[in-house]
């Protein structure tokens, strides 16, 4: 028996109970229509809310970045890495979220790594205060920084209550949360997690990548929705979903964010965003705070399909953003969906099973766009509801 059989046998395993990834590969540009092995399809799973990540407007400013500044940053941010492009760009985020100032990191991913591994270190008199449901990013930024971690249950102010009253003689204590649930849609409760905050004097850490663009004024997010800038410490923000880039920050006050200048060691020890994602990136937030036309286009399409949905008897669950989780519940049946609206009906639309979601809880997530039109969405709900009804999942 060779030394890696055990990867044979693991592979065939996730075959055999419906949750082995097929991974799909683009041949075109992100869009609501592309190209997949040789096949033009509805995209349907894409987090390009938006419509931004092939916008005439994001492609003509990384162009123009390139023949600036080149294509490489060159070294990290706190040696020969920081130029004049990652400043503006700071600066606009941190204008655009209300906020004193902003950060830059390579991704979303690794925004949370750094700032969680330097609020809260190994060995201090500190402790993170998670909700369950967060993140990956967000489980091993924690995990990374080898601080104590106490888990509160899903949107449930009672158990958080509970868990800060069992933390509060800890000095440090960071309440860490997803605004938008990804899987799900749903939102977290700021309201009621910064007045616990505010009673338990804990610190709150809010990851926005899907409430960006999408949330508040203009697609500020979460925190502009709830109307609460100054008293959430920490923004995560992404730029590759709703602003069609690449790359990630955190916003809040500046000693913060200072402070996270540095410590965060994707910030130290990593080469810093390439100088076109940074460009483009600077005239996605333009066209945001220039316009709200596409935010309002976004949920105006969400609305049409949601309800298009929910009318055929299909369970979304509680969302309450352009998420859509249309619940099958059963592994093999939610793969089956996925391959079958891909090969008999041309729309893209990956199967969400175990691990991403808990075992039956198994899903399509569907993601409309401002860049789809309502004949897009309604193709996809007239497909719905012939394979829901050809499966017998629909009665």
């Amino acid at each position: 028996m060779g030394k890696l059989d055990w990867i044979m046998e693991e592979l065939k395993e996730l075959k055999e109970k419906g949750l082995y990834i097929t991974i799909r590969v683009l041949e075109t540009a992100q869009g609501p229509w592309v190209v997949v092995n040789g096949k033009r399809v509805l995209n349907m799973c894409s987090n390009n809310y938006l419509g931004l990540a092939a916008h005439p407007k994001i492609k003509e400013a990384a162009i123009r970045a390139i023949l600036d500044y080149g294509v490489g940053a060159g070294a990290v941010r706190t040696i020969a890495g920081t130029m004049e492009l990652h400043i503006e760009l700071e600066e606009r985020l941190a204008k655009f979220k209300k906020r004193e100032a902003a950060i830059l990191f390579q991704s979303g991913y690794n925004a949370n790594l750094g700032a969680l591994g330097a609020l809260i270190r190994k060995g201090e008199n500190g402790v993170f205060v998670s909700e369950e449901l967060n993140h990956a990013s967000i489980i091993d930024g924690m995990r990374l920084s080898g601080a104590p971690k106490v888990i509160y249950k899903h949107i449930d102010m009672e158990d958080l209550k509970k868990k800060l009253q069992e933390v509060k003689d800890v000095k440090k204590k960071l309440i860490v949360t997803d605004g938008v649930f990804s899987m799900d849609g749903d939102l977290a409760p700021l309201p009621e997690i910064v007045e616990l905050a505010q009673k338990y004097d804990a610190m709150v850490y809010v990851d926005d990548a899907h409430g960006e663009g999408v949330l508040g004024d203009h697609g500020r997010g979460i925190v502009d929705h709830f109307k609460l800038h100054d008293e959430v410490d920490f923004e995560m923000g992404t730029l590759s979903k709703a602003f069609g880039v690449i790359g990630g920050y955190v916003a809040g006050n500046e000693e913060a964010i200072e402070y996270l200048r540095q410590r965060a060691r994707p910030f130290l020890f990593s080469s810093a965003l390439n100088p076109p994602d940074v460009g483009a990136a600077i005239a996605a937030v333009e066209i945001l705070q220039k316009s709200d036309e596409l935010v309002k286009k976004l949920w105006d399409n969400t609305h049409f399909l949601q309800r298009g949905l929910r009318d055929l008897g299909y369970d979304l669950g509680n969302t309450k953003h352009p998420i859509t989780p249309v619940m099958l519940y059963d592994e093999k049946l939610a793969q089956e969906f996925s391959r079958r609206l891909f090969e008999e009906y041309n729309i893209f639309a990956q199967a969400i099973v175990y691990p991403t979601v808990p075992l039956g809880t198994a899903r399509i997530r569907l993601e409309p766009s401002a860049a789809h039109t309502k004949e897009d969405l309604k193709y996809v709900i007239d497909a719905f509801e012939d394979l829901g009804k050809k499966t017998g999942f629909l009665k």
